[in-house]
């Protein structure tokens, strides 16, 4: 199972030496870009759940296309 943890940075340290010490544990922290990338792609699934419930009303087509 993987996890991803929000910590502090002034805790950070601290929490990776603390998980390193388990010997079940891999620990290694995300690069700033990456922890950018898996935020907005944690929110795009959540607007698609949403989509699906209905509770957001989606563009057309010739909607999308007449943005352009």
């Amino acid at each position: 199972m993987k996890l991803l943890l929000d910590i502090k940075d002034s805790k950070a340290e601290f929490m990776i030496e603390l998980l390193k010490n388990f010997p079940f544990v891999k620990a290694k922290p995300l690069t700033p870009s990456k922890a950018e990338l898996i935020e907005e792609i944690k929110e795009s699934v959540e607007e698609v759940k949403a989509a699906k419930q209905g509770k957001v009303k989606l563009k057309t087509l010739d909607q999308l296309l007449n943005e352009l």
